[in-house]
């Protein structure tokens, strides 16, 4: 199966970074991401057989990541992965936190660094003209690990387990 660590929006959230997606421009065969399939990737996993799930799941269950805030403030063109995403351009010091955390406890070499981003619309075959956004601000409460299925012509996101993150000290 393959898996990742991330945070999923609320609805609020979702329904915000809906509203941007609908006001991009973009070129004919582009596909804007289902509002269900909108995340925050922390650390991809990927292919693990069964046996590994236990570890992971007790890597999730151990992390202790406070809440914080993110701001995405600006949408993006990433040409090499053909996608629109919603970017934050600061990175709360929490967040950065608890990557560093997940990959170091997953063993695994954190290339390239963390950008706070959602997927907006994939198959963005040219860059689009992209206009200011207004932030679209997340309040983090939990984060998981999810089943990724790709064998349609969208990904299927399943959870396996949930974590709350920690209030703030």
């Amino acid at each position: 199966m393959r898996l990742f660590f991330a945070l999923w929006p609320d609805a609020d959230t979702k329904t915000q970074l809906a509203g941007v997606a609908a006001n991009l421009r973009l070129p004919i065969r582009s596909r804007l991401a289902p509002i269900g399939n909108y995340h925050l990737t922390l650390a991809f996993v990927g292919e693990v057989e069964n046996a590994q799930l236990a570890s992971l799941l007790t890597i999730g269950a151990t992390q202790r990541a406070p809440r914080c805030t993110i701001s995405f403030d600006a949408t993006e063109f990433w040409a090499a992965s053909q996608v629109v995403v919603a970017a934050a351009q600061k990175m709360p010091p929490e967040l950065l936190g608890m990557w560093e955390a997940l990959h170091r406890d997953l063993a695994l070499q954190p290339k390239p660094p963390l950008r706070p981003h959602v997927t907006l619309a994939r198959k963005v075959a040219q860059a689009p003209v992209l206009q200011a956004m207004s932030p679209v601000t997340w309040r983090t409460s939990s984060f998981g690990l999810y089943r990724s299925e790709t064998a349609g012509i969208e990904s299927v996101y399943t959870v396996v387990d949930t974590w709350p993150l920690l209030d703030k000290k």
